[in-house]
């Protein structure tokens, strides 16, 4: 990624996967290259009568062979509650074509609902 100069923007933006669990990789944020993105915050919730793990991941340069975990769904990871919410509210940053990438621990009970809030800065 090069770095900015000249006129971009700026702008709130906001993301969502509904009714997801752990058959699939569910993209919140599929980064496009010349952007960079500060992740504000993602409130989960889990829409059913067992408690589920939770996995956060990104894939760098849209490279799915290299996986780099933010929140592990696995014992003594982050667990959702059945019928709870969790709020990350860390910021990070990714840029370019960099994927933010959310899913629910196999064996948990499935029914998750994802939003996102982030800044988009356009340098294209």
């Amino acid at each position: 990624m090069a770095i900015p100069s000249g006129s971009g923007t700026e702008v709130l933006k906001t993301g969502n996967v509904t009714a997801f669990n752990h058959t699939a990789d569910n993209k919140i944020l599929d980064g496009v290259a010349n952007h960079i993105y500060t992740i504000l915050s993602i409130i989960i919730v889990n829409s059913t009568a067992t408690a589920t793990g939770l996995n956060l991941y990104i894939f760098p340069s849209a490279n799915s062979g290299n996986r780099v975990d933010l929140l592990k769904g696995s014992t003594g990871g982050t667990i959702i509650p059945a019928y709870g919410t969790f709020v990350f509210s860390d910021k990070f940053v990714i840029t370019g074509t960099d994927e933010l990438v959310i899913t629910a621990q196999s064996g948990g009970g499935g029914d998750l609902d994802a939003w996102l809030s982030y800044i988009d800065q356009d340098w294209s």
